[in-house]
């Protein structure tokens, strides 16, 4: 008996054959096989095979090896052969054969090979997907053996939506979703399984790239777009555009433009509402009817909103005055312009046709310091009336005056009594008024209350001055003093004291001469004798002389 053990490993196979070829004598008429080792075996494509073909016919002495695959004879011998097999691609039948005692002997094995799928790829989503529609799903996948073993998985993120064979070359496998709110953002893919485990060996995976899918939902109403009806050249105003009900609101493309001028929008979003707003500013090129237009768009939709607006010039009223500080007694002209088209009215009299001025003049007086002048512009813009005013003030120079009515030239008011000088004086530009006295400059107030004295007698120049000139006007003040009673008094009360001093004198002189009887006076005294009378002369009797 002869062992022969060859030992034999390729590289990307991992498989190692051990053959064993026994020789034993067969007795007469024994029916001997011919073995293929290693019987159907499975292992990588582009792999190499170590194949051994014996026999235990002692008569065998060439076998020979039958197979399109490319193969090596790399050792034989009595009752067997070794053939290397190179870059095996695709599952095959190889075929041994020989002779034993003339007669041909055969076996057969099947060769299996796997392999990966080449491409595993999800076909392209659409950019934008409708929510509540359906969409396909298509994998693609070439190459990959055996097919019985291989099975397409459509996946969205790690939720399997269909498992089906790989069928054809390149199979393709479909699948078809509801698409929702939810799916917005979300990865799909495909991926192979390739089972060889009832070959003793595993799972095999291949993923495809995943996919990211867009989702979106469009309102049934356009967009809600506020602009003006009208816009004056060179001024500005806000527009906004706003729409709900949009998902997602945060990926939308608004644009807003006037005409074909695009206007510099600012885009916000609250949940499913998008409000975008600009501010658009007429040129004057841009002058008659023209449009504000929004779009929203999103997903390949469009959505649109269109408002009619009317660009316009509104010049003036420009209201003139050829002096606005006029001297009084010159003549004044006030003037009111506007652009074309425009109607004006100065003070309550229209241009005689629109885009004429309008006019009218005066002589400046006093009374017309102060006066306004009011001019009224009216524009028809798309059957609507625009209006403007505009006032202006005309200032008169005249004065400076004093109003005779309210000043008396001749005042009589008592000494030592409260009294207010009453003059005004007027003028453009306003005067100063100096009431003084003649002769000592004295000044005296105006228009307050002041005591009035003896001293304020007299004739006053009461004047009133400005840049214009000067006014005067002569006040006679005539303050009248009280009647005095106390010369009259006093001479009363004198004489009343004499006459009760002599009463007196003549009471006593009565009294003294009753008490001595005769008086005799020296002659040397200048008095007069004065007498006594006796009790019997006072009684009628004769009085008696003095020796």
């Amino acid at each position: 008996m002869a062992t022969i053990v060859p030992s034999v490993s390729w590289p990307g196979a991992c498989w190692t054959l051990l053959v064993c070829c026994l020789l034993t004598p067969g007795a007469q008429g024994q029916e001997f096989l011919l073995r293929v080792e290693p019987q159907n075996p499975v292992f990588p494509a582009g792999g190499s095979l170590l194949v051994n073909c014996s026999t235990d016919c002692p008569s065998s002495k060439k076998i020979i090896l039958e197979t399109s695959l490319s193969k090596e004879l790399v050792g034989n011998g009595t009752g067997w052969a070794a053939f290397q097999l190179s870059n095996v691609t695709g599952n095959s039948r190889i075929l041994c054969s020989g002779y034993c005692n003339g007669s041909q002997i055969t076996g057969f094995s099947d060769i299996t090979v796997y392999s990966l799928p080449e491409r595993v790829e999800l076909a392209p989503l659409p950019l934008w997907q409708p929510v509540g529609q359906n969409l396909t799903l298509r994998c693609q996948v070439e190459g990959g053996s055996p097919r019985t073993s291989l099975m397409v998985v459509l996946l969205r993120r790690e939720e399997e939506l269909s498992r089906q064979p790989a069928v054809g070359e390149p199979a393709e496998v479909n699948t078809t979703v509801l698409t929702s709110r939810e799916d917005h953002g979300a990865h799909f893919s495909c991926r192979t399984e390739l089972d060889m485990k009832p070959q003793g060996l595993e799972l095999f995976w291949n993923t495809s790239a995943p996919r990211q899918l867009r989702t979106f939902a469009l309102p049934v109403t356009p967009p809600r777009l506020v602009a003006p009806r009208f816009l004056e050249v060179e001024k500005s105003w806000p527009v906004t555009c706003t729409l709900d009900g949009f998902f997602p609101a945060s990926e939308a493309q608004v644009y807003l433009a006037l005409g074909d001028q695009m206007l510099n929008a600012t885009v916000m979003n609250h949940g499913d509402m998008l409000t975008a707003t600009a501010t658009a500013t007429a040129r004057a090129n841009q002058e008659g009817a023209r449009e504000i237009v929004c779009n929203v768009i999103l997903g390949g939709e469009r959505l649109e909103a269109r408002e009619n607006l009317t660009v316009f010039s509104f010049l003036g009223p420009i209201l003139n005055l050829s002096e606005p500080s006029a001297p009084e007694g010159s003549t004044v002209t006030v003037s009111c312009m506007a652009g074309a088209r425009v109607q004006v009215t100065l003070d309550g009299v229209p241009a005689a046709a629109p885009g004429q001025p309008a006019q009218l003049q005066l002589n400046a007086t006093e009374s017309d310091d102060g006066r306004n002048f009011f001019c009224s512009a009216t524009l028809e813009v798309d059957g609507e009336f625009l209006c403007r005013n505009s006032s202006v003030q005309l200032r008169v120079l005249y004065g400076p005056k004093i109003d005779r009515a309210t000043c008396p030239q001749h005042l009589k008011w008592k000494d030592k009594t409260r009294h207010i000088l009453q003059c005004q004086a007027r003028g453009n530009p306003y005067p100063q008024l100096r009431c003084l006295k003649e002769g000592s400059n004295r000044e005296v107030p105006v228009g307050i209350p002041f005591f009035v004295n003896v001293t304020h007698n007299g004739t006053y120049q009461c004047q009133a001055s400005s840049s214009r000139g000067k006014y005067t006007l002569v006040v006679v003040m005539d303050i009248e003093a009280p009647k005095s009673h106390f010369v009259p008094v006093f001479l009363a009360v004198l004489v009343t004291l004499g006459v009760v001093t002599v009463v007196v004198a003549l009471m006593y002189v009565f009294r003294e001469h009753k008490r001595s009887g005769r008086y005799h006076v020296r002659q040397e005294s200048t008095s007069l004798p004065l007498t006594s009378m006796q009790p019997t002369e006072a009684m009628g009797e004769e009085p008696s002389r003095a020796e």
